[in-house]
């Protein structure tokens, strides 16, 4: 039979569930506010009864009862729902990123007009424009001067600009990859303490929820996905790789290199390799510095570099009105002092490439003429070479639209000689140089003997820049590639500053004199506003400016569409996972209640059982 005290230890059971429950509801009220607690719900189920069928037993109706027992404590959590928050939360994070940085890149392009380089650009062409008008006139010289150096310090600006939030991109990559891996390592050190709770039968919830806090910051850096192997291994995958397995961890590291900008690379730090980072904040980060940026400071270099190229071009042609001719009107820089434009690229203390940046040829050439002649051209592209074939029945206008139209970085055009020209253009790979033409072939003869730029035709006779002395292979003129970055060190020729009188406004007579009255040379340099000069894929400076406006513009307002898009789905996620893990205070405190009368009815129980026991034990035979 059940032993006499066996309901007194029925109803310690029952005290010992509702203190727990009880428990479990005040710590649930008390983490109300923390981040990333899930409620607690105490399982009871019935204590085993005194009698089992496979054991010896009395004779007795059914099995005794002995009360209830705390089987586990656990959490109110969707894992599934859980996991899509995961998978969506680096999509916020990266259209918020985005969003951020591209208001502060529509604030450098939403310049005032009066100080905007379009607007000083429109100034400086009427300034030429009004020297050609008066040649004589020194203060028109002047004002061409002054112009071109507000021009120059606008141009300067938007680079600073740029360049600035190009080097704060880049601190901030520094910073979340030092946030990523910490996370990583506070998530693989949270796993080994998990196990170590497991093996004991125990359900360490609150480890659960750091874990799922850490997971969901590191979801919202980095685009991970998250699985739990047969083996009860906790894992985070980032783009395929493995991030964490179980309590081990693996490490991003910051390498810095000359490409870029000299702009921090993101490899993993066990293999080296280079890091490719697809989603959250670590990607949009990167994709913004490594290609928005990048390329807005590549049109800028582009249109600075052209521009200052094509008026240099005319310029030294001319002679101002002291008899000077030969000055640049913009102070370039070539990239190096070599005449021929040789460079140590591998840094092995021998010169082994050709930094060359424009070609010229030697013959004079009618756009309309037919080249009578076919082959493929080779030019340098994005990634290898492209093809640019030519039929005898083409002109020289629609060879040359082949060429720009291509998907070359090579980019062409007839200058005032009418001669053409081959022009570099920036690289899209990184470890490419800007202004930099690589390779330059032709099967046929249209570059070599037609036009003039290459000795002949053939692989043989091909213009390759990884190489020393590669010039060897041209036949006409070129011009060794600028310094990185010509935007952020244009200026005026000190020269014409000194004496604006060497401003050069007319064009030499054949015996060197200038004639009076005679402003070809500002004519021609005032032209330039309209020509199709082949900025990259803007056919003139215009084209630019409104493009490069454009552009920033739709990707500022792409990213705040797709923000509120983001923001309302997590939203919805969000308030489905409160609805099911959040704690409810009313709801708490309901069950305090309940569990408290739960509680006083075990007492009252086992006041009761103490009572009979008492009058059996003391009073039973008196």
């Amino acid at each position: 039979m059940a032993n006499s005290f066996g309901a007194i230890e029925l109803g310690k059971r029952s005290l010992m569930a509702h203190t727990q429950q009880i428990t479990t509801a005040g710590h649930n009220i008390s983490n109300a506010d923390t981040e990333g607690y899930t409620r607690q719900r105490v399982q009871v189920k019935t204590f085993d009864p005194i009698y089992r069928p496979d054991l010896e037993r009395a004779e007795t109706p059914g099995q005794i009862g002995q009360g209830t027992a705390i089987e586990q404590i656990t959490r109110l959590r969707d894992e599934l729902l859980d996991k899509r928050i995961v998978a969506q939360e680096n999509q916020e994070s990266y259209w918020a990123t985005r969003e951020k940085y591209y208001v502060m890149l529509e604030e450098i392009y939403n310049e005032p007009n009066d100080i905007s380089i379009r607007t000083n650009m429109d100034k400086f062409w009427s300034a030429w424009q009004e020297l050609s008008v008066y040649p004589d006139n020194q203060a028109a010289r002047q004002a061409v001067v002054t112009r071109g150096e507000s021009l120059t310090e606008s141009i300067k600006q938007r680079f600073i600009g740029l360049s600035g939030i190009g080097d704060m991109i880049n601190g901030d990559i520094e910073a979340t990859v030092r946030q990523v891996n910490d996370l990583a390592n506070q998530i693989a050190s949270i796993n080994g303490e998990i196990v170590r709770s497991e093996a004991m039968n125990d359900n360490p919830n609150d480890l659960y929820d750091r874990r799922d806090l850490l997971v969901e910051k590191l979801g919202a850096l980095v685009n991970i996905t998250t699985d739990t192997r047969d083996n009860d291994e906790f894992m985070v995958h980032l783009d395929g790789h493995i991030l964490v397995q179980g309590s081990i961890s693996r490490n991003f590291e910051i390498r810095t290199t000359t490409d870029n900008n000299s702009y921090s690379e993101v490899v993993w730090k066990d293999t080296k390799n280079l890091a490719e980072v697809s989603g959250g904040t670590l990607g949009a980060l990167l994709e913004l510095r490594d290609v928005d940026v990048r390329d807005e400071l590549q049109k800028l270099n582009t249109m600075t570099m052209n521009f200052a190229d094509l008026v240099n071009d005319v310029h030294k042609a001319g002679i101002g009105s002291n008899g000077v001719t030969g000055l640049e009107f913009f102070t370039q820089h070539p990239y190096v002092t070599d005449v021929n434009g040789n460079y140590d690229r591998d840094g092995d203390g021998q010169l082994d490439s050709s930094y060359i940046f424009r070609f010229t040829g030697t013959h004079a050439l009618n756009p309309q003429d037919k080249v009578g002649l076919e082959g493929v051209m080779t030019l340098s592209g994005k990634s290898g070479t492209v093809s640019v074939p030519y039929y005898a029945t083409d002109t020289i206008d629609e060879v040359i639209n082949r060429i720009n139209d291509s998907d070359g970085e090579v980019k062409a055009y007839l200058d005032r000689n009418n001669h053409l020209v081959l022009k570099a253009t920036t690289a899209t790979a990184m470890e490419n140089p800007d202004f930099v033409i690589r390779h330059v072939e032709d099967s046929g003869m249209f570059l070599a003997g037609y036009t003039g730029i290459l000795n002949g035709s053939g692989a043989a006779n091909a213009y390759d820049f990884n190489q020393a002395n590669a010039v060897e292979s041209l036949a006409g003129g070129f011009a060794v590639a600028p310094v990185l970055n010509p935007s952020g060190y244009i200026e005026v020729n000190q020269a014409l500053r000194n004496d604006v009188l060497s401003v050069a406004a007319a064009m030499p007579t054949t015996r060197g004199e200038v004639m009076a009255g005679d402003g070809r040379g500002a004519v021609e340099i005032a032209a330039i506003r309209n020509t199709q000069v082949m900025i990259g894929k803007d056919r003139t400076f215009d084209d630019y400016f409104a493009n490069s406006v454009t552009n920033v513009g739709l990707k500022g307002e792409q990213a705040e569409t797709n923000l509120l898009s983001q923001n309302k789905i997590m939203g919805d996620l969000r308030d489905l996972r409160d609805s099911i893990s959040g704690v409810n205070i009313d709801e708490e405190l309901a069950d305090i209640i309940k569990f408290q009368h739960g509680y006083n009815a075990a007492a009252k129980f086992i006041t009761v059982i103490d009572g009979m026991l008492d009058t059996i034990i003391n009073r039973l035979g008196v």
